[in-house]
């Protein structure tokens, strides 16, 4: 929500200054963003007027103008096509800074004249808003020398507040006034709204179209005016849209807008002449057209709320006007329309139809039924104002249907407040404030009822009530408490879900990949890719039509993520993300994973040339998250059951025991194609949750040991099975002898000559680590001879001769 420093005392009577008022709105609930105060770019431009404008004796397209400041005469060469004597214009001397450029103006010389200012066009000083060509011209009564953004209207600070979707009363400036004043920043000025008598009976009538009970519009106020000239709206008006974003229009137009943001008030105005029959307001069939005032064409779905007459639908009700009913320069007769419709349904149209509109903002959130009728009293009386002629006739109101009735009263205990808040707010200010904000008091049983305003749909119940008194108090009178702090030690597990959370992120960042932080949802497309299944993963109300599915997986948005960096160029990527993903809405369906992904090619190293990722890369980044983590890693085994996006033969999953702990592979292409990306892409998922604790934070971190004896290394070659995995080989030397054996790692496997078909070689070096003494041979020809019968009796390997 945008306003003016003048606009908001147009309503609000007060002296303070513009960062008091800033301080108390942010205090009261009303958070303030951001405060633009264009007036101090501007400072230091000022209005001159222009003496002469003579050609330039060496450019055809420059002039040599004299012009005034108020205290001198000083020479200036212009370029503009509109630099001529008698003009009033903005000039900018040495020293200014230019609001364009950022840099200060120095006196030049132009094709051998001296230039000792500038005259300022719009652009220059970023006034988009001006619609000038060649520098800014000024009306003839602009007084010489005086200050430039003063006399425009231009030092008029522009505040912004962050608007809670509970306070649709604030969405208006009288509202945010209202709230100032019961804060003790000022009085509330009287809001005196003149009633209009209508001449004549409205030809145009209405009929609410509605199901007994349906919500959707139980009140509809429409008048005529007749004989009216459309044309630009006052300089005041303008000023004030333009200032918070909005381009004036025409006086009709403008109208609607100033009282959407100065009362919270939406209305519409239509041009009469182009009404046939009349109003009919009721919910859609289904597959209307209707050509908005944006420029879009929408499909209406069946039940959503429509304003139309005898030739169809005319406008969206609470969200947008129709294009064949819109005022124009021509209008001369206009029906105004200011009626109330149900926030939910309003909501759900403009959700599902994606048109965001003031006038939809402010109906989803709850207008004040109560000010129906006074609105269209104020645009009446603004339309006679700014457009009223002679012949301008006015009808009577035409009413359809009758205000609803949203107050609520409320028993209210004064001592609630210190229970619920913990201050204690004397009963008279309780009331004092209470009043202030448009709440009515009457005592009964020794106990206030208090009935809430119309304006404030969000007020429910006492505890309400308390919040309403505390933030004007201030929170600030809240004491500070602090919790009692236990007396017994409490043993806090080191190896929390957070912790290995932190060190996969740190590990996965240490192999080269960037984090990447994506939403928790997806296109319900990709979503299936990654095997989505339950119908309660949908949203809704997603943020976006093509967000609509919790993630069952991270990889789908990482490799969304990959593809956008491809798409520019970049087809080498290594991202990570460590976040939740959703299995099932219940919250066990819910686990923190460590995703990781890689694409394109391996960086270019001396050592060894660029190739393709591939499913070994994807296993280093897990094995290297998982050791971070505190998983066993040396203990892990390697199954080839890995999910369905990963390529098959290209994958294999990480377990310890039946424990799932991570996945690996590349990227089966079909996935890759119904993700509209190319490949080749390598990823992993490690499961932080399933990953068992290391240690507790009592336990005592075991004393480094360091051998005092030399380690042996012996090398074996074992013939196996094809489908033995070099895993299961590597556990089964393990297990010979877990107190010598130290550690196995494969340096080949080979298969071909020499090999008997169906087989594969594999060999392994086998460090062996004494403990009380030297080996001998013998017990080293012990060992070796274990080895060999482990493996063969796991595995059926066999040493190749």
């Amino acid at each position: 929500m945008k306003f003016t420093l003048s606009w908001l005392k147009h309503h609000l009577d007060t002296k303070a200054s513009l960062q008091e008022i800033c301080d108390k709105l942010t205090a009261i609930g009303l958070e303030v963003e951001k405060v633009t105060d264009p007036g101090k770019a501007l400072a230091p431009f000022i209005i001159t007027e222009v003496l002469t404008a003579e050609k330039h004796p060496d450019a055809d397209r420059l002039r040599v103008a004299t012009v005034n400041t108020g205290k001198e005469k000083l020479q200036v060469v212009c370029g503009a096509p509109n630099c001529r004597a008698g003009m009033k214009a903005v000039l900018a001397q040495p020293g200014d800074v230019m609001p364009d450029r950022g840099e200060a103006l120095k006196k030049g010389v132009i094709r051998g004249v001296e230039s000792q200012g500038m005259l300022c066009a719009a652009d220059e000083l970023k006034l988009q808003d001006e619609e000038t060509d060649g520098i800014i011209e000024l009306p003839a009564d602009a007084p010489v020398g005086a200050n430039f953004a003063r006399y425009a209207g231009y030092d008029d600070p522009v505040i912004e507040i962050n608007l809670t979707p509970n306070r649709p009363d604030c969405a208006g400036v009288r509202g945010i006034a209202r709230d100032l004043a019961a804060a003790g920043l000022g009085k509330l000025r009287p809001l005196a709204i003149k009633s209009t008598k209508g001449t004549e009976k409205s030809r145009i009538k209405v009929k609410l179209d509605f199901a007994r009970g349906d919500p959707a519009c139980p009140l509809f106020v429409g008048r005529l005016i007749r004989n009216v000239k459309n044309g630009p709206s006052p300089a005041w008006l303008q000023q004030r849209l333009r200032a918070v974003g909005l381009r004036p229009i025409s006086a009709l137009v403008d109208i609607t807008n100033f009282l959407t943001l100065d009362f919270a008030r939406p209305l519409h105005v239509f041009d009469a002449d182009k009404i046939k029959g009349n109003f009919w307001v009721r919910p859609a069939k289904g597959g209307e057209r209707l050509e908005a005032l944006n420029g879009n064409s929408y499909t209406l779905e069946k039940g959503m709320t429509a304003i139309g007459d005898d030739t169809g639908v005319l406008s969206l009700a609470g969200i947008m006007g129709g294009i064949s009913s819109a005022c124009d320069e021509v209008t001369t007769d206009v029906f105004i329309e200011s009626a109330y419709f149900d926030p939910a349904r309003t909501a759900r149209t403009g959700r599902n139809l994606q048109i965001i509109s003031d006038a939809r903002y402010r109906f989803e959130r709850g207008v004040d039924p109560a000010f129906t009728i006074p609105g269209a009293e104020l645009a009446a009386q603004l339309v006679l104002d700014f457009c009223g002629t002679k012949e301008t006739i006015v009808s009577q109101l035409e009413i359809t249907g009758k205000v609803p009735d949203t107050s609520r009263t409320v028993k209210f205990d004064s001592k609630k407040c210190a229970r619920l808040a913990g201050v204690n707010v004397p009963e008279a200010e309780q009331k004092k404030i209470l009043t202030a904000l448009g709440f009515s008091l009457k005592n009964k049983s020794g106990k206030l009822a208090v009935t809430t305003p119309s304006w404030r749909p969000d007020i429910e119940g006492a505890a309400d009530l308390v919040e309403e008194i505390i933030r004007i108090k201030g929170y600030n009178y809240i004491p500070a408490t602090p919790l009692e702090r236990p007396q017994a030690s409490i043993n806090v597990a080191i190896d929390t879900l957070d912790q290995r959370a932190n060190t996969a992120r740190r590990a996965l960042a240490s192999q080269g990949l960037l984090e990447a932080v994506t939403w928790s949802f997806m296109p319900g497309k990709i979503a299936t890719q990654f095997g989505a299944s339950d119908a309660a993963l949908r949203l809704l109300n997603p943020i976006s039509a093509d967000l609509d599915v919790m993630r069952p997986s991270i990889l789908g948005n990482l490799i969304m993520a990959a593809k956008r960096n491809a798409d520019r160029g970049f087809g080498d990527a290594g991202l990570f993300e460590v976040g939740p993903v959703y299995k099932n809405a219940t919250p066990e369906g819910q686990e923190t994973v460590a995703a990781a992904l890689r694409a394109g090619s391996t960086p270019r190293n001396w050592a060894a040339p660029a190739r393709a990722v591939d499913a070994f890369d994807a296993k280093a980044d897990a094995l290297a998250a998982l050791a971070a983590a505190g998983a066993p890693v040396a203990a892990l085994q390697i199954t080839m059951d890995a999910p369905a996006w990963y390529h098959p033969g290209r994958s294999g999953c990480l377990r310890l025991g039946p424990a799932l702990l991570a996945t690996f592979g590349e990227i089966h292409p079909a996935v890759l194609a119904g993700c509209y990306a190319e490949g080749p892409m390598a990823a992993c998922e490690i499961f932080l949750a399933a990953i068992p604790l290391s240690r507790s934070a009592n336990a005592a971190r075991p004393l480094l040991k360091l051998e005092a004896l030399q380690p042996v290394n012996r090398d074996f070659a074992f013939v196996v099975d094809h489908g033995v995995t070099a895993a299961k080989l590597i556990r089964a030397i393990r297990d010979a002898d877990k107190n010598l054996i130290r550690e196995v790692t494969v340096f080949d496997v080979y298969e071909g000559k020499g090999i008997e078909t169906g087989k594969k070689s594999i060999a392994l070096n086998v460090t062996l680590q004494p403990t009380d003494k030297t080996f001998t041979d013998a017990e080293i020809e012990q060992i070796s001879a274990r080895i060999t019968a482990a493996a063969g009796k796991a595995t059926g390997a066999v040493l190749r001769a």
